[in-house]
Formats: structure tokens, sequence, C-alpha cells
């Protein structure tokens, strides 16, 4: 199936992606975003996210992204792209329900096949991957190739973990020849980071912690600290990784707090342990080796409870 199949006679089509978007989260969505708009003009076509991080406003059409939800339309078609439930569309979830027909492309080994059409490929390497599958590859421009490309790179954490294919690497060659500045989205998107960043990453490395033997790695940051630094949730990206890359460490775990109180947490692995059962017997969800969920303060008990369903997998 393409998605030129599912779009004839789609008159209204919605997409959404997760609460807290992040690189692949905004590329397959706009990447689809984009391919309606340049080769289906007559349908009226709306993308739903909460506002995505800075780095990704160059990719085309980003200014069009509908950060509000007061639109009262029943959508013929609606997209669920790199959820693995309806829960994680946040207030989208209500233009999913009442849609009249429903799509899901998403990767995440916990999603449930909860749309009408599901297509859903816990191998691959990001939810932009399955997107460039489902597009005709001769209708893909720069502008496209660019939302794809710059999903897959976060995803990939540029092509270097596990989930990395020979496919993806096939992909993003293909993605790389219709023109895009490949090393330009790889410095600007993943790698360069502000002086706040910096900092709070700094001290997330200074509360860290070495637990069960030195297998797990736990740190967390705090509302105050975040104030104090003065970064938002989408500039922690890219600290988890930072420590899993710990000598000796087999699970890394970091949790910040949102304003609600409640701990949001995020797991990486090196070796075999599927952090995704973790995640999943505490209400979330994700990957073999990369999930999260969302936890109850206060901070002590979060840490503990995270702790333990780790424990049980080592």
């Amino acid at each position: 199936m393409k998605l030129d199949d599912v779009l004839k006679g789609m008159k209204t089509v919605g997409i959404a992606g997760h609460v807290r978007p992040d690189g692949d989260c905004a590329g397959s969505t706009l990447a689809v975003y984009n391919y309606i708009r340049t080769y289906y003009p007559q349908t009226d076509v709306r993308l739903y996210l909460e506002p995505i991080p800075n780095i990704f406003r160059f990719l085309s059409r980003s200014e069009e992204i509908r950060s509000t939800y007061m639109d009262t339309v029943q959508f013929d078609l609606f997209f669920s792209l790199d959820c693995g439930d309806t829960g994680r569309l946040g207030e989208a979830a209500k233009y999913f329900e009442t849609a009249k027909h429903t799509f899901c492309i998403d990767h995440h080994i916990s999603n449930q096949a909860f749309a009408e059409v599901n297509c859903i490929d816990p191998d691959a390497s990001s939810t932009c991957e399955l997107v460039f599958e489902l597009m005709d590859e001769e209708k893909i421009t720069k502008e496209i190739a660019e939302c794809i490309y710059t999903g897959m790179i976060h995803d990939t954490g540029v092509f270097q973990y596990s989930c990395t294919s020979a496919k993806t690497m096939n992909i993003a060659g293909i993605l790389m020849q219709k023109g895009i500045d490949y090393p330009k989205i790889v410095d600007e998107t993943f790698y360069t980071k502000t002086y706040a960043q910096n900092r709070i990453l700094g001290q997330a490395l200074l509360n860290s912690r070495l637990y069960l033997d030195d297998a797990c790695i736990v740190s967390v940051i705090t509302r105050e600290e975040m104030n104090r630094f003065g970064v938002l949730p989408k500039h922690l990206d890219g600290i988890v990784n930072q420590l899993r890359v710990t000598k000796g460490v087999k699970v890394a775990v970091f949790l910040y707090e949102n304003e609600d109180g409640t701990f949001k947490a995020s797991l990486r692995v090196n070796g075999d342990v599927n952090v995704a059962e973790i995640a999943v017997s505490l209400g979330g969800g994700g990957h073999i080796k990369a999930a999260g969920c969302t936890l109850d303060g206060p901070k002590e008990a979060a840490e503990q409870r995270i702790l333990a369903a780790v424990s049980e997998k080592l």
C-alpha cells in the first residue's frame, strides 16, 4: 500500500504526531503534510502538533503547523504518526477518534494497531523510514527529503544506534541524492547545543548516580534546576544518550520534573535489555532499546520506582 492509494477521494485530511514532538515526529508529520500539499492541492489538509523545537523550524511549511485545537471538522482521513496509542496524540486525539478513516504509521514495538489501517514495523529505524517507503520515490522533493532525513538521523543517533539497518542507509543515500544539505542538517539539528543546554547537561551528569552494581546510571533534573538554567523540556534532548555511553552501564535512565510534579523518564540500553517492557510496566512504551514513561512524584519515589523495575530486568 502507498500513500496515494489511501488519499484517493479524501477531501479533508488531518495529521498529528505525539506530544512533545522530537525529530522523527516533526519530520514524519511534515513529510506527509508536504506530500499532500504538493500533490493534492485540492485537499484540505491540516497538521496538528505541539510547538516543535526551533531547530526543526527550517523544515518546509513548519510555519503552517496548528498548535491549537479549536477546529470542529470531521476529517475524511486522519493520520497518526510516531504514536503508540491515541493518548500520545494529546489534544489532537479528538480528531482521530471522530475521523471517518484512520491510518497509523509507527515503529514502536508497544503499538497495539489502534487505527483502521496500520503500518507498523518495530524493526524500522524510524517512522520517517516507513513514510519514505509509503511514498512514490519519484515524487519525493528536496523539501520532503529534508523532513525524512531529519527524522531518520534523530531516531538513529546519526546512524549509530542498532536500529540502523542496511535499508536505512540505502534510504539515506537516496535522500542525499535529492540535493539536501545533509551535513548542515546533522550539525545544526543534532550536534549544535546552546550554552544553556550544555550547562544543564553538565548538571545532569553531576546529579547522576550508579546503581545495581554499576549496571544502571540514573540522573534526575528538577523544575527548580530547569528554571535556574533557563531551559525547557525540549532542551533536554540528548542527555539520556550521554548517560548511556558511560562505560560498563547496561541501562541509562534520565528523569525530569514536569510542571504538575510528575516525572518524565527516558530509558536507553546497551546490550540485550528490553527497556520497552520496563516502560510498559510503568504505563509507558517505546522501543526495545529506547523507551519512556511518566511517573508520579516526588523525586525520590519516581527514582525508586523505576530502579525497582530496572532491577527486575537486570
